[in-house]
C-alpha cells in the first residue's frame, strides 16, 4: 500500500476544504447565524469590558465547541439524508441526538456568558452617574 508523501502545499491545500465547510455551514445552517450573531457580540463585549486572558479562554473554548456541536449535526443530518430520505425513526433519533448536543453546548456557552458579563454589566452599571 503506497502512502502519499507529506506536502505542505498539499496541507495548506486541505483548509480550502475546511473553509469551505464553515462557509457552507454558515450559508445553509440557519442556527449557526444565531451562534456567529452570540459570538460576535460576546467578542465585542468582552472588547468593551477588557475582560481577564482567563475569561477570553473560557470564551473561545465554549464558542468553539458550540460550532464544532453544531458541524458535527449538519453533517450527520446531510449524510442521514443522503442514506435514507423517508422517515426513518433511527435516523430520526440520531438527529435529534445531535441537535441536543448542539443545544447543550449553546446553554453551557449562555451560562458562561452569564458568569462571565453579568457582573460586568453590573459593575458598569453601578459606576454610571446616575
Amino acid at each position: 500500500m503506497a502512502t502519499d508523501r507529506f506536502s505542505l502545499k498539499s496541507r495548506l491545500g486541505s483548509f480550502k476544504f475546511a473553509f469551505n465547510g464553515l462557509r457552507s455551514l454558515i450559508k445553509k445552517a440557519h442556527n449557526s447565524r444565531i451562534h456567529l450573531f452570540a459570538a460576535t457580540a460576546a467578542v465585542a463585549m468582552g472588547i468593551f469590558f477588557k475582560i481577564s486572558l482567563f475569561n477570553w479562554s473560557l470564551l473561545v473554548i465554549v464558542t468553539g465547541i458550540v460550532f464544532m456541536a453544531e458541524l458535527f449535526n449538519s453533517s450527520l443530518e446531510e449524510l442521514s439524508d443522503i442514506i435514507d430520505p423517508q422517515l426513518n425513526e433511527k435516523i430520526r433519533n440520531a438527529k435529534d441526538y445531535a441537535a441536543a448536543a448542539v443545544l447543550i453546548t449553546a446553554v453551557i456557552s449562555l451560562i458562561t456568558g452569564g458568569i462571565i458579563f453579568i457582573p460586568e454589566i453590573l459593575d458598569f452599571i453601578r459606576a454610571t452617574p446616575q
